[in-house]
């Protein structure tokens, strides 16, 4: 049921319409500033800097908040420069050389093919579908994380729908398999009994066989990174979506169940719940990706009740995060979207910035609250 203080959709409209009015002032000024740039972090709230970015898996994101502006105005300077962003970016559909290409292309690619339904656009996301499964171990029944080859991430399950796509897409039995396989041992080995999730597993190269939970961005192996928590509630949804199989639906709902109990009731958690006084209270865009998250779990979850619970908490997230405290609007030079968000705090990078992701996963959010009011 819905929670005391919960706003209605409705009631949240002119916030939504304020924060996309204000994201497209923004986005104008970066690529109209900056053109061709693809930034990932900002930097006392500048986008444009020389600091490192540990791996390159952002590009997609400010495409497609580009088609996200397309599909919210249909104005042709937007979808003008969200085509010209994608293009740039279609070199990457045989880069195996990272397990991002979801994040890239479903973003970017898939966006497109949705709103104009060009078959040559659809050929491309289908091709990094394909990439990507490369990446597969069969020792282990994973997809190997950019790190190394015993390494898993939870973070590729918001990468895998675009191997699950690209099996529906040609009838390829072997995509499926390699995608669900690694689902399944994702579930297995990285999502806990409680709901919450680790950072990174790693295997015995010669067995498979699973040795241990660790992290690369959260406080400690055994603690509950909050990015990587949100990464499994939205991408087991998502592949319950593909799959109708019930145990990924279930492993999303106890994702979902974990971050609502231990987040406190503004609907923002830490960088990681475990660690004890965190000096930063606030991880906007593992919000920001939970809000967009347990919208699409509303939709899948059967049961009316908890669908309506879902649906509550991320239109609560969504409504403090459009508040001055998250939204910068009323922060002046900055140039992000989203203030209070954290790329890796153990390498100092982004703390308390924002970030790529965040924003894109923001606009999501409200661009799905605002279509189902």
């Amino acid at each position: 049921m819905t929670q005391p203080g919960t706003p209605a959709t409705t009631d949240l409209a002119p916030k939504i319409n304020r924060a996309f009015d204000f994201a497209g002032a923004q986005l104008r000024r970066l690529i109209e500033t900056h053109p061709d740039y693809f930034p990932m972090y900002t930097q006392a709230g500048k986008w444009r800097h020389g600091g490192d970015t540990w791996t390159n898996w952002c590009e997609g994101f400010l495409g497609g908040q580009l088609w996200l502006l397309y599909h919210r105005t249909r104005d042709p300077y937007w979808r003008a420069k969200a085509e010209h962003y994608s293009r740039l970016i279609e070199h990457r559909k045989t880069d195996w050389d990272v397990h991002d290409l979801g994040f890239l292309f479903w973003s970017t690619w898939k966006r497109w093919y949705d709103l104009e339904g060009d078959p040559a656009v659809n050929a491309v996301v289908v091709e990094a579908g394909r990439t990507l499964s490369l990446r597969f171990k069969e020792k282990g029944q994973y997809l190997r994380s950019f790190v190394a080859d015993d390494s898993l991430f939870i973070d590729i399950m918001m990468n895998v729908g675009i191997i699950f796509y690209a099996a529906q897409q040609t009838g390829d039995a072997e995509l499926l398999r390699r995608a669900t396989q690694h689902a399944l041992t994702t579930r297995r080995c990285l999502v806990r009994g409680d709901g919450s999730a680790s950072h990174e597993g790693i295997f015995d190269l010669n067995t498979g066989e699973f040795l241990r939970q660790t992290t690369q961005q959260g406080w400690r192996d055994d603690s509950s990174w909050a990015r990587g928590l949100t990464w499994a509630l939205y991408g087991f949804g998502a592949v319950y979506g593909f799959t109708g199989d019930e145990r990924f639906l279930r492993t999303a709902q106890a994702c979902a169940d974990f971050y609502i109990e231990r987040t406190p009731a503004h609907g923002v958690p830490p960088n990681d719940w475990e660690e004890p006084n965190p000096a930063l209270p606030y991880e906007s865009s593992a919000a920001a990706i939970a809000a967009s998250g347990l919208l699409s779990l509303a939709a899948l979850t059967r049961d009316t009740a908890q669908a309506a619970g879902y649906r509550a908490c991320a239109l609560r997230i969504l409504n403090t995060l459009t508040e001055p405290e998250f939204l910068a609007i009323d922060t002046p030079g900055w140039e992000g979207i989203l203030k209070h968000g954290m790329y890796h705090q153990r390498r100092g990078l982004g703390v308390d910035e924002s970030v790529m992701w965040g924003d894109y996963f923001f606009l999501e959010a409200l661009d799905k609250a605002a279509g189902a009011a």
